[in-house]
């Protein structure tokens, strides 16, 4: 599943689409890969359009600890 996300990552038209690494953190906490979800969380939070968003980003980036 997380090999299909990753394909996404290359498209042009997704490059700045915020939900693609929030999305991808999802899955790689899922898979218990905290420390690339937390990167991918982080990155989705510098894409975030507005604070709400970027702090329930961060949130969920700083729960997968440092």
């Amino acid at each position: 599943t997380s090999q299909i996300v990753d394909t996404l990552l290359d498209e042009s038209d997704l490059q700045n689409y915020q939900l693609l690494p929030s999305v991808r953190g999802d899955l790689l906490a899922w898979l218990e890969r905290f420390s690339e979800a937390r990167v991918e969380f982080e990155r989705a939070a510098r894409m975030a359009r507005n604070a709400r968003e970027r702090a329930l980003l961060m949130a969920r980036a700083a729960r997968c600890g440092e």
